[in-house]
């Protein structure tokens, strides 16, 4: 609606884990360099925790993106709202395991435990390595699906694991580890990604405009002033308000958004 205006090519602020827009902070560089070296060299686990909205879910997809498939088998769990034979089964089915029972009644937790063995030794065999991420992990609250996951990291032979699990979700999770110690100990990496500062905030907006064809400034210094003070420096709160500016500044037909536009749209999504 207002691309043209703001001579846009994209939308830049939309709330989607597109990895176009990454924008990487010193913080976001280094958690997902942390991942990526679990994931290379095979170390099992790892987990990384963030407040709601700051780029786990976009990290997690960067991470899909960069890993070669003719290496890596790699499941996506973005709904964990599971019950341990389904969360077994949904890995299983996305490896392509074979003799799986066809209804959950016929579900036997140690046949399916061994067919995941099979897929896992199978892709080890064929030379492949294989990574489940499990998005907003934060919400298992089955002892079920812990110690499962727990179990998964069986799978090992002496000096390599068969499969890495990387386990992302908001500041709870580090709790949910707390009450599995067994767990927790076997996390190789554990990542943090919290708010920008104002001057990472201010880079991301001119990033997030730069990969939507506008590299000229459309907001002034005090906008970014207040779009860090009504956004705490939260880039999912830092999208709506800079969303909703462009919209208002569009239906103004200013040249640039300014403080009391921020401030407006901020007062609308209750910031």
């Amino acid at each position: 609606m207002y691309k043209e205006y703001w001579d846009l090519t994209h939308k830049p602020f939309e709330n989607t884990p597109d990895p176009r827009f990454i924008y990487y902070s010193p913080q976001h560089e280094e958690v997902f360099s942390r991942l990526l070296y679990v994931i290379k060299e095979g170390k099992g686990a790892a987990m990384l925790t963030g407040v709601f909205g700051c780029g786990k879910t976009l990290i997690s997809r960067i991470l899909l993106k960069e890993l070669d498939s003719s290496i890596y088998k790699t499941v996506l769990i973005t709904n964990p709202y599971l019950t341990y034979e389904e969360f077994l089964m949904h890995i299983c089915y996305n490896l392509g395991c074979k003799d799986l029972p066809d209804t959950k009644s016929e579900v036997l937790v140690n046949v399916v435990l061994q067919r995941l063995n099979e897929a896992l030794i199978n892709n080890m065999r064929d030379g492949k390595r294989t990574v489940v991420i499990i998005d907003e992990a934060h919400v298992i609250k089955d002892r079920k699906v812990w110690e499962e996951i727990r179990l998964i990291l069986n799978f090992q032979l002496e000096d390599k694991f068969l499969i890495t699990l990387l386990l992302l979700g908001q500041p709870e999770l580090e709790e949910a580890m707390d009450i599995n110690k067994q767990f927790s100990q076997r996390i190789a990496i554990k990542g943090h990604l919290g708010s920008f500062d104002d001057d990472d905030a201010k880079k991301y907006i001119r990033h997030r405009l730069s990969v939507a064809g506008r590299d000229k400034d459309l907001f002034t210094e005090d906008a970014y002033k207040e779009i860090f003070k009504k956004s705490g420096g939260i880039p999912r709160r830092i999208n709506n308000i800079c969303d909703l500016a462009l919209l208002s500044g569009f239906g103004l037909k200013t040249s640039l958004i300014d403080k009391d536009i921020i401030k407006d749209v901020s007062n609308d999504l209750g910031n």
